[in-house]
């Protein structure tokens, strides 16, 4: 390491490849949060104008926009085999695992490694690269990083 540089708690430990079918990460609790950018990339994925996405998909408040949880589901777009909105998923579910609090904390990551298969799987992950990631996050939901 360089003089001068602080190395990062989870350097050399990021393994992470996403598990064929898997769909654990869109199994648990919790919202996904949406841009402008998401609402409108899934809505023209699904041949939708971004007003109709929005009223049939998209709960807003006056900070935030989420997609709607239904009753019997975890997600509108969670299909057996996956995510049937995939090429345009939100930034929250791209970037997962690499959000700023998983790379932040070797026990947020660990917990995170119990459900997901993926973890620990794969090459190497260089931590300049899932920095970018988690900044991507950040930038794209200040009001969650704040």
């Amino acid at each position: 390491m360089k003089p001068g540089r602080v190395s990062h708690p989870m350097a050399n430990r990021l393994r992470f490849e996403c598990q064929s079918r898997c769909t654990e990460c869109c199994r648990r609790q919790g919202f996904v949060y949406l841009t402008e950018g998401d609402l409108k990339r899934a809505a023209e994925f699904l041949g939708m104008t971004a007003a109709a996405f929005e009223r049939k998909y998209v709960y807003r408040t006056r900070n935030r926009r989420r997609l709607k949880v239904p009753r019997d589901s975890h997600c509108h777009f969670l299909e057996d085999g996956g995510c049937s909105i995939h090429p345009a998923k939100p930034t929250q579910c791209r970037a997962f695992p690499f959000w700023p609090e998983l790379l932040e904390s070797r026990r947020e990551w660990r917990k995170t490694a119990r459900y997901c298969p993926g973890v620990g799987k794969g090459p190497p992950i260089g931590i300049q690269a899932a920095r970018a990631v988690a900044r991507e996050m950040r930038e794209a939901h200040p009001a969650m990083y704040d």
